[in-house]
This record gives structure tokens, sequence and C-alpha cells, in this order.
């Protein structure tokens, strides 16, 4: 993957991470919250460990950033149970919050805040009070998903740097599975097993955790965590297409407006890093 631009892995990551979260609600319908976790870690952690077969780590060091990236993942699958009280694109918003005042946070630049707040006005932006009225608790699961992704992104730069390849991935999903598919099956027992039911399930697997956390991996090793936060304020407007294409979900003026936004703070950071990237023709290229 290193012959692909950080950012272009972020943006498919972003894509990628909608449309199964799409696929995912309709399939929440059938098997509830807890099923479509259940499926799409346990199956997401066991395509992960047979393509990557990672040795298990053996400092104490290792095994806390495997447990802690794992249980941010795990908590990241908050928003599944608040996407049955919340339209997607919402609960995609509230969800960016925390990486976007991760990139507030972690800031030193003005340039950096000027970005991360305008991406925070789209995110407001893309839902406009209109007298609508939505559950607290699923405002409230979103936003805790939220607090674990800005969790996840700091981790998983850590993961990323201790390993070139996708075994600390594998292992921090397969104990993020070991969190969740318990109560998945708790719930739903053998209706998880059905074949339309598994079908479908790996396809929110890889959708949504395979192939984004695989790519997202990949870019975090050459991001800060700050650029990589704004990157990820995009996932409202690819939530949005999610919606409109899969779930028929339909935006109003403002929400594209708002995604306009998202988009400039996004391409802000990363015309900034470009520029200021070294232009050394002998620089070796970035671990793969």
């Amino acid at each position: 993957m290193n012959r692909f631009p950080a950012p272009a892995l972020m943006l498919g990551s972003v894509l990628s991470i909608q449309f199964g979260q799409a696929i995912g609600k309709q399939l929440a319908g059938s098997v509830g919250a807890a099923g479509v976790v259940a499926l799409r870690l346990g199956l997401g952690a066991a395509l992960l460990l047979l393509l990557h077969r990672p040795a298990l780590p053996r400092s104490r060091t290792d095994i806390g950033v495997i447990l802690g990236f794992g249980t941010a993942i795990a908590g990241m699958n908050l928003v599944y149970p608040a996407l049955t009280l919340l339209p997607l694109g919402l609960a995609s918003a509230l969800q960016l919050l925390g990486p976007i005042t991760l990139a507030l946070l972690t800031s030193r630049r003005v340039l950096d805040a000027g970005c991360a707040v305008l991406a925070a006005g789209g995110v407001w932006l893309f839902y406009t009070p209109s007298g609508a009225r939505f559950p607290l608790g699923g405002v409230l699961l979103a936003l805790a998903s939220g607090a674990c992704m800005a969790a996840y992104l700091l981790l998983s730069k850590q993961a990323g740097a201790k390993s070139t390849g996708g075994g600390a991935l594998a292992l921090a999903l397969a104990w993020a599975a070991a969190l969740t598919v318990p109560l998945g099956m708790m719930q739903q027992g053998t209706h998880l097993l059905s074949p339309r039911i598994l079908l479908t399930g790996f396809v929110v697997a890889v959708l949504s955790a395979v192939l984004p956390y695989s790519l997202e991996l990949a870019a975090l090793r050459r991001l800060p965590a700050r650029t990589a936060g704004v990157l990820a304020s995009l996932e409202p407007a690819s939530a949005g297409l999610a919606g409109v294409l899969v779930l028929d979900e339909h935006l109003r003026t403002a929400q594209w407006a708002a995604l306009a936004c998202v988009g400039t703070a996004s391409a802000g950071t990363v015309i900034r890093r470009e520029a200021e990237r070294p232009r050394d023709p002998q620089r070796r290229p970035a671990p793969p």
C-alpha cells in the first residue's frame, strides 16, 4: 500500500466504513445492533488472523498497546446501537466530534486549528437544528463512539509503528471480538449462523472492518494524528452519500454545504502537509 498516497488510503477507508455501516444498519433490523457488531468483529477478526497469522506479543508494552487498541475498536462499535436510534449521517457527524477534538488538542499551527474549526462547523451544519428531536441515548452512544475513535487514531499509530504488516491490527480486532461477540451470541444465538445472515455479515465485516482498518493503519504510519483526525471528518460526507444510495436518506441544501466545509478543511490539511514535505530526491520511502 506504500505506493498510494496516505490521504488516498484514508479516503478509501472513510468511504468503505460508511457504506459498510449503511449495510450494517439494514442488517440490524434482523439481528439487532449486538448481532451486527458480533458478525462484523468476529468475521473481520477471523479474516485478518488467517491473512496475517500474527505472532503473540511478548512484552508488556506490546500487550498493552494491543489490548488498548482492541478496546478502542470495540468501543467505536457503540455507533451501531446509536444507528438504531439516529439517522446514519447524524450518528456519523456526532461520532466525528471525537477526532475533530483530537485535531484541535494536538494542533500546533493556526492553519491546523482553522481547518479543524471549519470541519467542526461543517459537522454542525450537516444537521442544523430544524425542530427535529432525537433520542438522548442515541446521541450519547454516538459521542462515546467518537471518544473511542479518537483513542483509536492515537493507538493505531503506536500499533502500526510496532508492526510493518497487519499483525497488530489482527490481534487487536480479535480482542475486540472477544469483548463483543459473546453479547451478540447471547442475544441472537444460532440465528447469526443462518446463511443469509452470515453472507451479509461477511460483507459488513469486509467493508466496515477489514478493508478500512487495513487502509487506515497503513495511512497512519505516514500521517500525524491531527491530519488524520481532520481527514476522518469526511465521514459525514460519505455517510450522507451512503445514506442516499443505500438507505434512501436524502440531504438538504444546508447539508450539502456542510460537505463542502469538511472537504475544504481536509484539503487544507493535505495541501499544507504536502507543502512542508522535504523535496530531497534521495529520501528513502516510508516503510510499507
